[in-house]
């Protein structure tokens, strides 16, 4: 097929304006509609409980990043492979054997 300048490239639809294919956005609701989004119970004693905490300790971060900066920060791969098992248990539900 040959593209050339006489081809239209928007139909005569009442619609034309708007954009088709991936990249067009979904239409807008009328005015007067509302939509109505719910949430499971958990989900909402989830944001009750977070709210208004930060999500990191703040003062914690700055140490680390105090210790990182001087070079007397230790990583210890032990600990750290230790505390991932740990989650992992609790996570399936299992016991910790060094508990």
């Amino acid at each position: 097929m040959k593209i050339n300048s006489a081809t239209p490239a928007v139909s005569s639809t009442p619609d034309s304006g708007r954009a088709r294919g991936p990249a067009a956005t979904p239409p807008q609701p009328r005015a007067g509609t509302s939509e109505r989004v719910d949430i499971s119970s958990l989900s909402a004693r989830l944001q009750e409980v977070g709210a208004g905490e930060a999500p990191v300790n703040a003062q914690r971060v700055a140490e680390i990043k105090a210790a990182i900066a001087e070079g007397r920060f230790q990583i210890n791969p032990e600990r750290i492979a230790d505390g991932l098992l740990s989650s992992v248990r609790e996570m399936l539900g299992r016991p910790n054997p060094a508990a």
